[in-house]
This record gives C-alpha cells, structure tokens and sequence, in this order.
C-alpha cells in the first residue's frame, strides 16, 4: 500500500498494524542484500517508496521502475556521438560513444563515468637489422567526474605515424589521458624510444630498456627491452609492459584492457601495444589491437582505428598507431 504521509500521534494514542505499515514501513528506507530480495519483499512497489540495495545503493520507486535517488548523476548527450542505451550489473545507463572529435552537452549537471583512450605511437623500423620497437598504446583511464551544464569540447587523441607519438584525448578541461609513447628508431637516426601513456619498445638501435609509462601504471605501462641486435621490444600496453625480444623474434606487444564492463557486451579490448620487429618473426600486436612487429625487411603493421594501439616495429617502416576512443555514461 502507499504511504499515508506524515501523522503526529499524541500521548495514549493506539499504533494500530495499518499505522505501522502505512506510516512507518511504506515510509521507511528498507535495506536489502539485492534486488532480488527487493522484489521479493515488495513485489508491488507503490510510487514513493525508499529503498537501499547493495546492489543498486539507494533508489526510489518512480511509479514504474526503480531509479537513482542518490548518486547526483547527470544527464548528456553529444554531437556526432552515438548514445546507445545500456545495462552494467542491473543499473541501467545511456552510453555517449566519440570517435572523433566533438562535443558534450551537459543538460543536468552532475556526475558521468568515463573511459578516455588516447592514440597510439608510432612504432620505428631499421634497415639495416630490421628490427623497429613497438609503439606504446594510448594512456587508458577510467574515472567518475562532475561536470556543470554546459558544453565541453570532446577530443579524440590521433594516432602517430611511424616514429610519431600519439596524441592525448580529453573532455574539456575536465579529464585528459596521454598519448603513446613512439620508437623514434629508422635508419638514419636512431633515437630512443619514447615514453607515453604506455611507452615504447625498445629497438635494436636505440637504449637496451623500453620507455616508462609516463602516466604511470595509472594509464598504461612500459615497453618492453630490446634482445640483442636480432629482435626488439614490443610496446607497452594499459594491461600489461611490452615483452622483450628474445632471439630473433619480436617482443609482443603488452596486453590491452577489456572495455566491455564499462560499456556492456562481449570482451572488447583497447591500447594494445605494439609488436617488436624480429629478424625472422615479429612480435604480436598486445590484445590483436596492437599492430603486429615485422619479419625482416617487411613493414610494421598499423594499429586499428579507435582502438588506442600501438604501431609494429617494422624492417622498412614503422606501423601507424590507432586512433583513441571517448566512453561517456550516465545513470538513467
């Protein structure tokens, strides 16, 4: 039943069972372990109605469903940006979706989780031993921000070209990730490889040591070591450091990060580092998101678009990063 409203009893008054439940236990905040056990403890929700579940925190019943009372999220949407209704461990949200530069509109301000992923670096090539570091992928970072109504300009980080670092991705002023480190190695000047979100393999050419992270493990991680002057060192990815090249084979690239818990649907990775190139077989691309090092004389392979990997180290030239991705959401 609803709530009575509100009812002030004097001295002597009888609680009758119809006082307790229409002005104490239909007005109270019921806490139960999930919404299962909500539903089964009140199978006919009256609008008004308050209660917490571990699962949902504290929500109110609206008439029709159960929504967010508490959590101050707010409400947006985005220009060239498809919004797409989704459900994450029983809460429903609207999901923004930029993949290239753009805007969000902020309707209601309040609070929005996102998931920014930056370009990936470029990766290097060397005529000479054929063997190019890994690009490092685009930093990755997932956090909650408040944002006032308003509109803020939405970028989506490049991806570099060979020996190119990748460039950051942002929402406003609000919220940035970096972009990935590139190896900078080609045959005419061997330099090395540099740090990014995820930094760089190292290249025959270059330092013995992969590139840090400069965001630290925060948004990606380092690339991996370069092993003797046959192979080199995969890029770092958000999951995981680039691998060393071992013998005449290419260090993969290190592991990307599933985005699928933030957005809902199959396993999905992004920022996958790049493949070190080998003198007989490249390394793998981290997560088949980074792009594949070469074998030989071949060129690198390029990172996918929107996927924030890393480019292959190549024989000939060095691999194109991927470009990065924005993930906005909300509660609804």
């Amino acid at each position: 039943m609803a709530g009575l409203g509100r009812k002030t009893f004097s001295p002597g008054d009888v609680l009758t069972s119809s006082d307790v439940q229409g002005y104490l236990m239909d007005q109270s905040v019921m806490v139960f372990a999930g919404t299962a056990a909500r539903t089964s403890a009140i199978p006919s929700p009256s609008a008004g109605m308050v209660a917490y579940s571990t699962a949902t925190s504290l929500q109110v019943y609206n008439g029709s469903a159960w929504v967010d009372a508490s959590t101050g999220y707010g409400s947006a949407s985005g220009t060239a940006a498809s919004s797409t209704a989704i459900t994450v461990s029983t809460v429903n949200y609207t999901l923004l979706t930029f993949t290239a530069d753009s805007n969000l509109v902020v309707g209601k301000a309040g609070l929005f989780d996102v998931l920014l992923v930056a370009g990936g670096g470029g990766a290097g090539f060397e005529s000479g031993s054929f063997c190019g570091g890994g690009g490092g992928a685009g930093g990755l970072l997932q956090t909650t921000i408040y944002a006032a109504a308003g509109t803020y300009a939405v970028t989506v980080g490049a991806g570099g070209a060979g020996q190119v670092e990748g460039l950051g991705s942002q929402i406003g002023s609000l919220v940035s990730c970096a972009g990935g480190g590139a190896n900078r190695q080609t045959s005419a000047a061997n330099e090395p490889a540099t740090p990014g979100g995820s930094g760089a393999g190292a290249g025959v050419g270059t330092s013995t040591t992969g590139a840090v992270a400069i965001a630290g493990s925060a948004q990606g991680n380092a690339g991996g070591n370069k092993g003797l002057s046959t192979s080199a060192g995969g890029g770092g990815g958000k999951g995981a450091v680039g691998a060393a090249g071992s013998g005449t084979t290419g260090g993969a690239g290190g592991a990307g990060f599933d985005v699928s818990a933030f957005i809902s649907g199959a396993a999905l990775f992004k920022a996958g580092g790049g493949g070190g190139a080998g003198s007989v077989t490249g390394g793998a691309g981290g997560s088949s998101v980074g792009g594949a090092g070469s074998a030989g004389s071949n060129p690198g392979g390029n990172a996918a678009a929107n996927t924030g990997g890393g480019g292959g180290g190549g024989g000939t030239s060095g691999g194109t990063g991927g470009s990065g991705i924005v993930y906005v959401r909300f509660k609804v």
